[in-house]
């Protein structure tokens, strides 16, 4: 049974947390919020004794062999990014695995920052893009692997939140269905200057077509006024979706429902419960950490480099719209790129 622990007790860790009833490999022991109030009313909540206010005490008392770091990229009333430096304390700790919230970055620097450690750290450290394991999405991805919509010829994916709030999750899950081959070649555009000075800097909309390095193209959407809905809600962040085009049928996941065609089955759809999958998927996500740390070749899906491969397609569509070139890639992002962004929006 691994021992686990909680940075960040807000309301994202509140689903991290509930997870733990799927979690059948480890036990959360210990959490750490500088807010007393949310640190005690959430170990009111889930009946968590250890309780810290400073994150390297927690981390030296307890030893968890899994962090979970559940904050947002940059401190609230201020610009500092903080994904970074909380990761080198986990690194630096020996903590054996972390989980950390998307984005795994915002920008060049700090994007830069965490491949230098991606590099370097012994810690196994997992992106809680967690999509990858929604029990509908696990479903449908063995459709494909299976052969069951004959060869992939096309996908198209989205969501209406900005860039980097919901591309993290859409372009892992693309990733997912095409056994994690990486992208190679993107050209983007950007729009909308709006949300650059927000605690998560993004342009409003973004669209590209990136071909990666098996071949296959790959059209991606983000932004309320670009991206097809997904869902009834009005909400932003309930209109992910991914839709695999093969020679024999497709797969469609969307927010709230999904469909396939195949030449066996014909059609079928049905609607879904994003609560009730996505809690299920965190356990997953969770439990498949637990996993890798048995078993080193059992790597996670969403583990940093992979990860990190994704933030870098984005920062590419990013800078392919600023320059109007089609992007090679992995590429180095120039620094300052939030700051260009401002200058072309």
């Amino acid at each position: 049974m691994y021992k686990s622990a909680m940075l960040g007790c807000g309301g994202r860790a509140r689903a991290h947390a509930a997870a733990y009833r799927f979690v059948n490999g480890g036990k959360l022991a210990a959490i750490c919020d500088m807010n007393t109030e949310l640190l005690n009313k959430f170990g009111d909540d889930f009946g968590i004794s250890a309780r810290y206010t400073d994150l390297d005490e927690m981390l030296e008392k307890e030893k968890p062999d899994v962090l979970h770091i559940v904050t947002a990229p940059v401190l609230r009333g201020s610009n500092e990014r903080i994904r970074y430096p909380l990761m080198k304390q986990a690194s630096d700790h020996g903590v054996p695995a972390a989980i950390v919230e998307k984005p795994i970055a915002v920008e060049s620097e700090d994007w830069k920052q965490i491949a230098a450690l991606a590099d370097n750290t012994a810690t196994k450290f997992v992106v809680n893009t967690q999509l990858n394991f929604h029990p509908q999405n696990l479903e449908l991805k063995r459709d494909v692997a299976e052969g069951r919509i004959g060869d992939i010829k096309f996908i198209e994916a989205g969501a209406r939140s900005t860039p980097v709030d919901q591309a993290p999750h859409v372009l892992q899950l693309v990733s997912s269905y095409i056994d994690n081959s990486r992208p190679v070649r993107v050209l983007g555009q950007i729009s909308g200057a709006g949300p650059l000075d927000s605690t998560q800097p993004s342009p409003q909309h973004a669209a590209a077509r990136v071909q990666y390095e098996n071949g296959l193209h790959v059209s991606v959407a983000f932004g309320a006024d670009i991206a097809p809905r997904a869902s009834d809600s009005d909400s932003t962040v309930a209109h992910k979706r991914v839709f695999v085009v093969g020679t024999k049928g497709f797969v469609h996941w969307r927010f709230s429902s999904w469909e396939r065609a195949t030449q066996e089955g014909g059609y079928e759809g049905g609607p879904l419960n994003y609560g009730e999958q996505d809690v299920v998927a965190q356990g997953n996500l969770t439990e498949a950490v637990f996993n890798w740390l048995d078993d080193e070749n059992n790597v996670h899906p969403t583990h940093l480099k992979q990860s990190l491969a994704e933030f870098n397609l984005l920062l590419g569509i990013y800078y392919s719209g600023i320059t109007h070139e089609i992007i090679e890639l992995p590429f180095d992002p120039p620094d300052g790129l939030i700051d260009l962004l401002r200058q072309a929006l």
